[in-house]
This record gives C-alpha cells, sequence and structure tokens, in this order.
C-alpha cells in the first residue's frame, strides 16, 4: 500500500512535469522521430509496419541558430525524463541508464474550397524510461497519429478538429514485444476525457513480397462509453522502392450508433534516400447507422515528402481532392503545405 501511495505521488509529480514539457516543445514548433520508425534506405524494400518516413545522410554544416535550437528543445524534453525516471532508482546520476526522448513538431497548412483556414499545428513527445525496463511509455500530444478514428498513412483532416481542446497525456505499458507482435496498454486523458485502452498487434510476412497487419483494439471514455475497433492493412512489394498497400478499419462505439468503416488504397514509391511519393484514396462511411450505408467522403491524394537543409527537417507538400457527403459530393480540391522536425536524444 505505501509503494502504491508512493507511485501515486510521482505520478503527480509526472504529469506536474508534463504541464511543462508540452508548452515548451510546443512553444519552440518543432519535432521528433515517431514511435517504431528505423531510417529507411533504398537497399531495403518498405516494411510492412512503417509509416511513410524518409531519412537523410548527416548535413556537415558548421552549427548554426537552427542546430542550436534544435539542441536546446531535445535538451530540455532529455532533462524532463532524465530527472522524473531518477524517482524510480537509487543509482547517482552518472550511473543511470539514459531515457529515450521522442519528440515531433510539425506546422501545416491545409487550405481547400470554401475553407482557407486550414491550420494543422500538432506536436508529439513520446518518453521511454529504461529503471522500468523499457515497458513503460510517456506520450504528450496533440497529434492524430494514434486516432482510432485515422488510418496509418492518413494526415489529410477530413473533419473539423478542436485544437483548443485536443491535448492527450497518457501512460503506456507494454505487456509483450517483439519484432512481430505487440500487446499494450494505455491509460491517461484525452479531451478532457479519462480512458483506457488495450491493443494487440501482430504482423507476418510471406514469400518476401507479401504483408499483413493484424490489429484489434478495446477502449472506454468516461464520457463516450466502451468501444472497439479493427485495423486490417494487406503490404505487397512491387520492387525495391515500390510497395501497394490496403488498409480497411471498422470501429464501433456506446457514442454513436452503427458502425463507421474507411478504406485506404496507397501506392509508396521511394525516389532516393532523401524523397518519397505515396499517392492515395482513402473512402470512408457508415453502416447499421440511422441513416443505413452512407458514404461520407472521398479523398485523393498524392504526398511528397522530402528531407532538406537538415538532416532532422522534412518538408511535404500533398494537393488533394474530397468529394464529402454533406457538399453533396461536390469536387472540393486543396493541398496541405507542411514543416516537421524531429527532436530526440537518449544520452
Amino acid at each position: 500500500m505505501t509503494r502504491t501511495v508512493c507511485y501515486l505521488r510521482k505520478l503527480a509529480l509526472l504529469l506536474m512535469s508534463g504541464v511543462f514539457i508540452a508548452p515548451i516543445v510546443h512553444a519552440q514548433q518543432k519535432a521528433a522521430e515517431p514511435d517504431n520508425t528505423p531510417p529507411q534506405t533504398i537497399e531495403k524494400p518498405i516494411k510492412p509496419d512503417e509509416q511513410f518516413t524518409i531519412v537523410g545522410s548527416q548535413s556537415q554544416a558548421e552549427i548554426d541558430w537552427m542546430e542550436s535550437l534544435h539542441s536546446k528543445v531535445s535538451d530540455t524534453v532529455f532533462r524532463s525524463a532524465f530527472w522524473f525516471d531518477g524517482f524510480f532508482t537509487d543509482n547517482d546520476d552518472d550511473d543511470r541508464e539514459r531515457p529515450n526522448v521522442k519528440a515531433r513538431i510539425r506546422l501545416g497548412w491545409e487550405p481547400k474550397a470554401r475553407d482557407l483556414s486550414g491550420f494543422d499545428n500538432k506536436f508529439r513527445v513520446r518518453l521511454k524510461l529504461p529503471h522500468f525496463k523499457d515497458r513503460l511509455d510517456l506520450i504528450f500530444s496533440d497529434d492524430e497519429e494514434d486516432s482510432l478514428s485515422q488510418l496509418p498513412l492518413e494526415v489529410v483532416n477530413t473533419r473539423e478538429q478542436v485544437e483548443d481542446d485536443s491535448f492527450a497525456a497518457a501512460v503506456r505499458f507494454v505487456h509483450h514485444s517483439d519484432s512481430d507482435h505487440i500487446t499494450d496498454t494505455r491509460l491517461g486523458v484525452s479531451s478532457g476525457d479519462i480512458f483506457v485502452r488495450a491493443r494487440h498487434k501482430s504482423r507476418y510476412s510471406w514469400n518476401k513480397t507479401h504483408g499483413l497487419r493484424v490489429e484489434p483494439a478495446l477502449f472506454y471514455f468516461v464520457d463516450d462509453g466502451l468501444g472497439a475497433r479493427l485495423l486490417l492493412e494487406y503490404d505487397y512489394q512491387l520492387s525495391l522502392r515500390n510497395q501497394f498497400r490496403f488498409d480497411y478499419s471498422i470501429r464501433g462505439s456506446e457514442s454513436f450508433s452503427g458502425i463507421r468503416w474507411k478504406h485506404g488504397f496507397y501506392h509508396l514509391h521511394q525516389y532516393s534516400l532523401k524523397r518519397a511519393g505515396a499517392l492515395g484514396l482513402v473512402i470512408e462511411g457508415e453502416r447499421n447507422g440511422e441513416n443505413g450505408f452512407i458514404i461520407d467522403n472521398y479523398t485523393l491524394s498524392y504526398r511528397y515528402r522530402f528531407n532538406a537543409y537538415k538532416r532532422w527537417l522534412f518538408f511535404e507538400v500533398e494537393p488533394f481532392l474530397e468529394w464529402p457527403e454533406d457538399e453533396n459530393y461536390k469536387t472540393t480540391p486543396g493541398i496541405a503545405l507542411r514543416v516537421e522536425g524531429y527532436f530526440y536524444k537518449n544520452q
């Protein structure tokens, strides 16, 4: 009982530190490396579970103000993680393992017909604490990357977001993890609502060209109630630099009637170490709801991503067309312009 009370006090201190970590990173308007995304090179085919990410070679330019800013943000987040991890060990600072810190900040503008105010600024900070034997992560974010309503490669916002009420803080506990399977539980607060989510992810591959990802999840929100989601992903490696991907997601919750579904069809192409593109078609809708079977929106897009100037700095240009149901499926053109920075440190 005493140990439980002690951990609760430390968790309270963590949340207080998170209040300081998130604004500092958000104010700097930069970003971090995505979870479990190793650098991708053209010598290896695109892996089935990798996000659409490319990494360029390290620039040899002299340290300038951008490098100084990158170092300061990385150090600030690292010191907060190192301080909190120290509560769980009696070792001196010089003898302690270092926490693994990853942060990402994305600045975006997504203007489209009838709406030119589509600003999309996101941040995400993830801390992996070594004295929990790499089984506990702390995540602070207002990003939609882990949203159960999004597909893994989906970036364009097809629905309005409440930017002032989207902050999430969560503790993620990993029950089991290996190269092809992971089971974890996440407990936290999102948009002012307390939630708990359990997830299992498995990957399978055969003949060096086929890949399958199966990801069921159960979640409970205090305000919205119980829900479930199933994500299926199939990958076909066309060549060393080309991959075809199909995503299918269904989601149900006590907070809405019917079943929400979403299909995504993608062609991924890596032009070089620093440039890649993804052509995608996303269709989303609902079945068994109040209106029966409906299609809410079609989105056709081409996402071009490149690394320039700094190794940790990425740019994206994504023209897209939408056909939303609430606009009577009128063609709605738009374009997304994004700058994304990655911050990471473990020593």
